[in-house]
């Protein structure tokens, strides 16, 4: 099977969306399947599966920290001839340029479109930009996710933001994404001290641990207001973006910058707490990762209730001052009962999450709509 993936950007971007995507196209090239994969890049990518970058304007990443590359002509026309050339196309998140382009290539070239809907409403406080991703969902990628041939969902709340605008979502289903568990493993309590030590953190100091990018939907602005209010505590933040932590000047701020999936399972596994008042944004990969390492996760009562099953081991509020403030102090004021949870959440995330699990219900998804395509190739070349 020939499948053709369009993401917005590759993995070093360092995005959430872009580290799925990566872990599907990789587990789904080991079973064989024949993977091209176009993104905006301005160098192709070596390690990743198939990658074709594709010259793109960022300007809106740049100025605003909002990530939507603009595609010229000559990405188009290298789209179109991908799409001409696959079975099926897999699109990541139905709202970006590439992705609706793709998406409009596919239906006149008769090809079967799955798209991974990671995102839902991202409630930006800047009314204007908010008010233009609304109308976007409700015109661009409520279009796109009508006419796909199905649709998968990770996040239940994503999910349901798109039933609420009444878009027609029949062939959707939900498939978890799995989890690395050879990488992303429990230390004991020695082996935590040691790399601690390593890592020149504190042993006998609470640290709060962020990963991801340093944008507004993660609740930086929230961060670091908290950050200012608990100098006992150590902030460590691991990723990269316009709302960098190293500007806030704050003595009890460590920012380990962008870090390799090998990196970010030991510094999982050395934190106390991972802390993600996320919004808009489903269910991000780094509380699976940070739960299979036995860290303990704090979260908006949003992210919590995206996942099935998955709420009643996490700590979550709504992501305000007052509430996630009080909701930090709570957990931190009981540190046996911080130390205790680290085994309930790692033995969740070995039964809840694994990439065996994803990726067959993905290969089946991929092969029934890859039959259709086939059949439909042989006619017009007979």
């Amino acid at each position: 099977m020939r499948l053709l993936i369009v993401t917005h950007y590759f993995p070093e971007h360092g995005g959430g969306i872009e580290q799925i995507a990566l872990q599907l196209a990789e587990r789904l090239a080991s079973r064989g399947t024949c993977i091209r994969w176009l993104a905006s890049a301005e160098t192709t990518p070596t390690h990743a599966p198939g990658a074709e970058g594709l010259r793109a304007w960022n300007g809106l990443e740049r100025h605003f920290g909002i990530p939507y590359p603009v595609f010229g002509l000559e990405g188009l026309q290298r789209l179109q001839a991908a799409v001409n050339g696959c079975d099926v196309v897999h699109l990541h998140d139905s709202l970006y340029l590439g992705t609706a382009l793709a998406a409009h290539l596919a239906s006149r070239a008769a090809r079967p479109v799955l798209v991974t809907q990671h995102v839902g409403l991202v409630p930006y406080r800047n009314r204007i930009v908010r008010g233009m991703m609304a109308l976007g969902n409700r015109y661009v990628a409520s279009r796109v996710l009508a006419k796909a041939s199905s649709v998968v969902f990770y996040s239940t709340t994503t999910q349901a933001y798109f039933e609420n605008l009444a878009v027609p979502l029949g062939s959707a289903r939900f498939i978890p994404n799995g989890v690395a568990h050879d990488r992303f493993v429990v230390l004991d309590a020695s082996e935590r001290r040691s790399a601690r030590e390593e890592l020149g953190w504190p042993t006998d100091r609470l640290v709060l641990l962020f990963v991801g990018r340093f944008v507004e939907k993660k609740g930086l602005h929230l961060l670091a207001k908290l950050a200012a209010s608990m100098p006992d505590v150590l902030w460590v933040f691991a990723g990269w973006g316009p709302l960098d932590p190293a500007g806030w000047a704050l003595p009890n701020i460590v920012n380990m910058g962008k870090q390799r999936q090998e990196s970010l399972a030991r510094l999982y596994a050395a934190a106390d707490l991972l802390v993600v008042p996320s919004v808009g944004e489903g269910f991000p990969l780094v509380i699976q990762e940070a739960m299979a390492c036995g860290t303990p996760v704090a979260t908006s009562t949003e992210v919590a209730r995206a996942h099935p099953g998955a709420e009643p081991f996490l700590w979550h509020s709504e992501p305000t001052l007052h509430a996630f403030g009080a909701l930090l102090r709570s957990i931190i004021g009981d540190r046996d009962a911080l130390l205790a949870r680290r085994g309930h959440v790692s033995s969740f995330a070995r039964r809840a999450w694994s990439w065996d699990r994803c990726i067959d219900e993905y290969e089946r998804l991929l092969l029934e709509l890859a039959v259709p395509s086939r059949d439909s190739h042989a006619r017009h070349s007979a």
